[in-house]
């Protein structure tokens, strides 16, 4: 229906499904309440559909793939087709959005429907599970009280420097974590950016395969690290800088 309205049936809601962050089992950093709600729903929108459907899989649901719809919310997504996502919700059904990985909405394209779903009046349920940004945090040392994710860094040698000089200045002046990322096939680059940018006395927190068998989380100054650089490259890593 064009105006999202059914009026014999209760709405269904929506469900923030956390994903894994890398190859690990879900029972070992999901809660049992992740997947009673995933054995029953029928319905989802994720960001990648394959990576949906392992994740279902390897989480164990007692029926078979083929019975599950899924909606793809990307970048790729034309907006016009975003509305009809939540038909399935107008119709009774409850609803999962799921991630590429860790909690959908952060850092993810998925806060757009979630707040379409609370024009609608649809209720909108999180669900606890893995978050690269926030486990980071937490490892790290440094300043959780007042933080600020940037996402990516420029890419340009020149940009890049510009930005590490400004974050690093937000930093000193307003006591805060400064939080990014960074592809995992540019990971050195940016440590070597990183290092020559910024003070020594800055705390740098390199945070990777988060929950996985290979995580590595090290907290040091510009100028320790300066003397022994860590390799990550090809990792998945959260950046903490705090001047």
């Amino acid at each position: 229906m064009s105006d999202n309205k059914v009026t014999d049936k209760k709405p269904g809601s929506i469900y923030l499904i956390p994903n894994l962050l890398g190859e690990t089992g879900p029972h070992d950093v999901l809660p049992s309440r992740v997947f009673q709600i995933i054995k029953r729903l029928r319905y989802y929108i994720a960001e990648d559909i394959r990576t949906a459907r392992r994740f279902l899989k390897k989480a164990g649901i007692p029926f078979q793939l083929d019975e599950v719809s899924f909606n793809i919310l990307n970048k790729h997504t034309l907006e016009e087709d975003i509305p009809g996502f939540l038909s399935p919700a107008f119709e009774g059904n409850d609803t999962g959005i799921i991630s590429e990985a860790g909690i959908p909405c952060v850092a993810d394209p998925g806060s757009e429907i979630v707040s379409m779903a609370h024009e609608k009046g649809l209720r909108v349920i999180p669900l606890t599970g893995p978050s690269s940004i926030f486990l980071a945090l937490m490892a790290s040392g440094l300043n959780g009280q007042s933080f600020i994710f940037h996402g990516y860094l420029p890419v340009k040698p020149a940009l890049r420097y510009n930005a590490l000089k400004k974050i690093e200045n937000d930093s000193a002046i307003n006591n805060r974590s400064q939080i990014f990322m960074e592809t995992p096939y540019r990971n050195m680059k940016m440590v070597e950016s990183i290092l020559s940018v910024c003070q020594p006395s800055a705390r740098l927190c390199i945070a990777c395969d988060i929950t996985m068998p290979t995580e590595f989380i090290s907290t040091n100054t510009i100028l320790g690290w300066r003397k022994k650089k860590p390799d990550i490259h090809k990792r998945l890593v959260i950046f903490i800088l705090q001047a």
